[in-house]
């Protein structure tokens, strides 16, 4: 894995958040400039500007850039299809990134609360009054939109508020980790605490880079259903995937 202060890219991120990226890397475009880097609870998360791309890096992870978004977009799409119906659903967004997800779900009159949980300020920050407001800034504006300064995998296990659906998207799939902690998530108790927040009939979409028939096979043995992988095309590579299920009730 590379560091934040190396320029070059991790090979192995291969089949990764958005294949995209190698394009962002054309040699034209000169090295990455870093515009802010913060030391928090977590470790180090740097924003960079790499063309026209703006570009978050967790502890040398990569984790996305500007240049697409649809798969995080689809994120919110595909939950809201899977719902039942019901008027003014509340959703929670599960990391704030770049804000594809979060804008994506303001532009939609049908939602109700949106909340976004969001563990890193300096990412906060960013939209707030950085470079990454000019993503954001509508969704902020909206009266709809809560940004939660926390840890999502405490949070779901700590909240008293309920949603109809959940729209996680704070790792590179259930696999893929940006932090050891977060593995508790995708396990049996982790969709416990997820099952707990939702409300009965409440979707679960959780992102992911690429298919896992494990945490599929989990979500099942932790009672959701119509569990179901969807694939979603990038402009690179392999497809991103969304895993969709319906929670118990």
């Amino acid at each position: 894995m590379t560091t934040a202060h190396d320029t070059s890219y991790d090979a192995s991120y291969g089949a990764s958040r958005d294949a995209s990226y190698g394009a962002s890397r054309d040699a034209s475009y000169g090295a990455p400039e870093v515009i802010d880097r913060r030391e928090g609870p977590y470790g180090e998360v740097v924003l960079r500007r790499h063309g026209g791309l703006l570009q978050i890096i967790a502890n040398g992870c990569f984790l996305m850039d500007t240049s697409d978004g649809r798969s995080e977009r689809r994120l919110v799409e595909a939950a809201l299809g899977a719902l039942d119906g019901r008027p003014g659903p509340d959703v929670l967004i599960g990391g704030l990134g770049v804000g594809f997800s979060l804008a994506h779900a303001a532009d939609e009159p049908r939602w109700g609360r949106i909340a976004v949980v969001e563990r890193e300020r300096a990412i906060i920050d960013w939209h707030r009054s950085g470079p990454l407001a000019a993503l954001s800034a509508p969704a902020l504006a909206d009266p709809r939109t809560e940004i939660i300064a926390a840890d999502l995998v405490a949070y779901v296990n700590e909240t008293s508020d309920t949603y109809d659906a959940l729209c996680l998207d704070i790792d590179n799939g259930p696999e893929w980790t940006v932090t050891e902690g977060n593995e508790n998530l995708y396990s049996a108790a982790g969709l416990a605490a997820c099952s707990r927040v939702l409300r009965p009939g409440g979707v679960l979409a959780v992102w992911s880079a690429q298919p896992s028939p494990d945490f599929a096979r989990t979500l099942g043995n932790a009672g959701f259903r119509q569990v179901r992988t969807e694939e979603i095309p990038v402009a690179r590579g392999v497809p991103d995937v969304v895993h969709l299920a319906v929670g118990p009730g």
